[in-house]
């Protein structure tokens, strides 16, 4: 029987563009890096290759990448049992592997990151949430009883702080504010996802600006408040990869802190609670900012690593 030209050309060119499109993809080399091992040899290479990049958590992070790819499947049932782990396995792996290898965020290269008890979705449009963040969300709680309350959320990012402190009050309502279209399309995302959609509210604005005319029980913020000369020496995953909008925080840190706190007055009603994440060396002036935009009860408290964290405050009970 004759061979069709036409017909073993285009399966020629099909095999020739399916090369072309493995060839192109971000974890291709270490796809062929990894032609023969089986998984431990796979994860002692990647564990390597991370900390060759200059991730001080390389272990754990390949531990994450891994379990992600597993997902139901345990790391332990894998190496246990070879049939569990497939060529396909390898290549998403090492998809993903070749994202963090470049310094992109674990968080954004897996798409979530777990926060308080939640686990939220992350993107390149909003700071990863932080495990010194739920010092703010842990203080507020032992303030605040679940008692019908309105509550702000400045800057509000992935929804982090909201969803958390909707999550544990359901007595409570929230709104939160952002500038950034791209972080409040992930914000309401989140709400969503965490069942909070008739409770929370997002709007984009900046700080209180916007809110004229509103005023609540309870304001929170996680505002940018690092030293602009400082961003530049930052890791890679901060610096080239999160926002600058949600980091920059003007020439001295404070430049949000001054807008936040000039309106806080007007914001928050007679014996309104608030809490501000701050750096670890700010607890001094940002205290000097509430105390002569007359907010009262000031105090700061630490992180879990002991570090000034939040200030916490009250509007005035009565005003004149």
């Amino acid at each position: 029987m004759t061979k069709d030209p036409a017909s073993g050309a285009a399966f020629e060119a099909a095999v020739q563009s399916h090369a072309a499109d493995q060839a192109s993809r971000p974890g291709f080399a270490l796809v062929q890096a990894w032609q023969g091992m089986d998984l431990a040899g796979i994860r002692r290479h990647l564990i390597a290759a991370l900390r060759a990049a200059g991730i001080d958590e390389a272990d754990d992070d390949a531990r994450f990448l891994i379990a992600h790819v597993l997902e139901p499947v345990s790391l332990a049932q894998a190496l246990a049992d070879a049939a569990l782990w497939s060529w396909q396995n390898a290549t998403r792996l090492a998809d993903l592997a070749a994202l963090r290898l470049q310094r992109v965020p674990l968080s954004q290269v897996l798409g979530s990151k777990p926060f308080w008890t939640l686990d939220l979705k992350v993107t390149g449009d909003v700071l990863t949430p932080r495990a010194d963040t739920e010092a703010l969300v842990e203080a507020v709680l032992a303030r605040c009883a679940d008692e019908p309350l309105h509550m702000l959320d400045l800057g509000t990012g992935s929804g982090a702080i909201l969803a958390a402190l909707l999550s544990e009050r359901p007595a409570w309502t929230g709104q939160g504010v952002d500038l950034s279209p791209a972080a409040l399309a992930v914000a309401q995302h989140n709400i969503d996802a965490c069942a909070l959609t008739a409770r929370a509210q997002l709007a984009r604005g900046r700080w209180g600006e916007s809110l004229r005319g509103h005023s609540f029980d309870l304001v929170v913020s996680n505002p940018p408040y690092i030293v602009r000369e400082v961003l530049a020496g930052l890791e890679p995953e901060v610096r080239d990869h999160e926002p600058a909008l949600a980091l920059d925080g003007g020439a001295d840190g404070l430049d949000a802190y001054r807008a936040i706190i000039a309106d806080l007055p007007r914001l928050l009603r007679p014996g309104g609670c608030f809490a501000l994440e701050i750096g670890f060396d700010q607890a001094e002036p940002v205290l000097g900012l509430a105390g002569a935009a007359g907010l009262t009860a000031l105090e700061c408290l630490p992180d879990l690593s002991g570090h000034d964290r939040v200030v916490l405050g009250r509007a005035v009970l009565h005003n004149g």
